[in-house]
C-alpha cells in the first residue's frame, strides 16, 4: 500500500512539473515579447495559450534524426540522462511541512549529485555528435560546470553550519528564528554566490555559453532533434525549477510565509518560486552574453574567494553566539 500511494505521488509530481515546464517555455516567451515591444505567441488559442501543448505534440511527431558519424548508444542516451537527473532531485523537495516524496537526512547532497551527473548528459552529447559546434558546447560546458558547482556548493555551507544539518525539510525549519524567518539577511553573500553560481549551473543568460546560438549554432543539442531535442528543453527548464526550489528552501524560508494559507500549504513555496523563474527571464531578456574569460574570471576570481569569505564571516559569527 505504501508503495502504491508513492507511485500516485510520484505521478501527480510529474504531472505538475510537465504542466509547468510547458507554459514556463509559454511565459518566457510572452514576457520577453512585452519588454521587447511585441505580443508573442498569440495564434494557438486565446493569447496563444495552446502553444505550449502544440509544440510538444510537434516535437513528439517530428523525425529523430540520428548523425551517421555518431556514437549512435551515447547519442541517444545523452538526454535522458539530462532528464532523469533532473527528475530524481524533485523526489527531495520539501513543498510544505510533509509534502515531500523522500525526506532523507542528505537531500542537499543529492541535489549537488543529480545536478553534476546532468551536466554528463550535456558534454557526452557533445562529444558523441562527432560535430565540432557541438564538441565545444560540451567542452564549455564541462569548464563552466567545474568552475560554478565549487562556487555554489561553498555558498550553502553557511546554511549547512547554521542550520547544522543536509535535510531540506530541517533546513526550512531551522530558518524559523531567524530575522524573517530566512535565512536571506544573514547570509546576503551566500546568497549572492548562490544565485549567480544558479544561472551558470542552469546554462542561462548571461552563462550561455554551452549553447551560444551566434557562436555555435545550438552548442551541445545541434545535432538533436524531435523528441530528444526536446528532452534537453525540458532537463534545462526542470535544471531551473530545481534550483529557484534550493534558494527558495535555504535562503527564503520554504514555505514559511507572513501568514498560513491552510487551503494550500505550498502557497509561498511556490510563490517564491515563480518569482526565481520570473527573474531568470527577466535577466535573459536585459543581460548579454559574458566572454568566456570573463566567465572563468568571475568564478575562480570573485565568487570562489566571496563564497570563502562568507564560511569565514559565518563561522566566527557561530563561535560568539553559539
Amino acid at each position: 500500500m505504501q508503495i502504491l500511494i508513492i507511485l500516485i505521488e510520484i505521478l501527480v509530481l510529474f504531472a505538475i512539473v510537465m504542466l509547468h515546464v510547458a507554459y514556463a517555455t509559454y511565459f518566457e516567451r510572452k514576457i520577453i515579447g512585452h519588454m521587447q515591444v511585441r505580443m508573442g505567441p498569440m495564434r494557438v488559442g486565446w493569447h496563444g495559450l495552446l502553444q505550449p501543448i502544440a509544440d510538444g505534440i510537434k516535437s513528439f511527431f517530428k523525425e529523430d534524426i540520428i548523425p551517421e558519424q555518431a556514437d549512435r548508444v551515447t547519442f541517444l542516451g545523452a538526454p535522458i540522462i539530462c532528464l532523469v537527473a533532473m527528475m530524481t532531485s524533485l523526489a527531495v523537495l520539501p513543498f510544505a511541512r510533509g509534502w515531500v516524496i523522500a525526506d532523507i537526512n542528505i537531500g542537499l547532497l543529492l541535489v549537488f549529485a543529480m545536478s553534476s551527473l546532468a551536466s554528463y548528459g550535456v558534454v557526452l552529447a557533445g562529444w558523441a555528435s562527432n560535430s565540432k559546434f557541438t564538441f565545444l558546447g560540451g567542452l564549455r560546458s564541462m569548464a563552466q560546470v567545474i568552475s560554478y558547482e565549487i562556487a555554489m556548493g561553498m555558498s550553502l555551507v553557511g546554511v549547512m553550519m547554521l542550520s547544522g544539518t543536509l535535510n531540506l525539510s530541517k533546513i526550512v525549519e531551522a530558518q524559523g528564528d531567524s530575522f524573517w524567518g530566512m535565512y536571506l539577511f544573514p547570509q546576503i553573500i551566500g546568497f549572492f554566490v548562490f544565485f549567480i553560481a544558479m544561472l551558470a549551473e542552469t546554462n542561462r543568460v548571461p552563462f550561455d555559453l554551452p549553447e551560444a546560438e551566434t557562436e555555435l549554432v545550438s552548442g551541445y543539442c545541434t545535432e538533436y532533434s524531435g523528441m530528444r531535442y526536446a528532452m534537453f528543453f525540458m532537463a534545462e527548464y526542470i535544471g531551473m525549477m530545481v534550483m529557484a526550489s534550493i534558494g527558495t528552501i535555504c535562503f527564503l524560508g520554504g514555505w514559511n510565509g507572513p501568514f498560513t494559507v491552510s487551503i494550500f500549504p505550498p502557497f509561498w513555496f511556490v510563490a517564491k518560486v515563480y518569482i526565481f523563474m520570473f527573474l531568470f527571464i527577466w535577466i535573459r531578456a536585459t543581460m548579454p552574453r559574458y566572454r568566456y574569460d570573463q566567465l572563468m574570471e568571475l568564478g575562480w576570481k570573485v565568487l570562489i574567494p566571496l563564497a570563502l569569505a562568507n564560511i569565514v564571516l559565518t563561522g566566527i559569527v557561530k563561535a560568539f553566539t553559539g
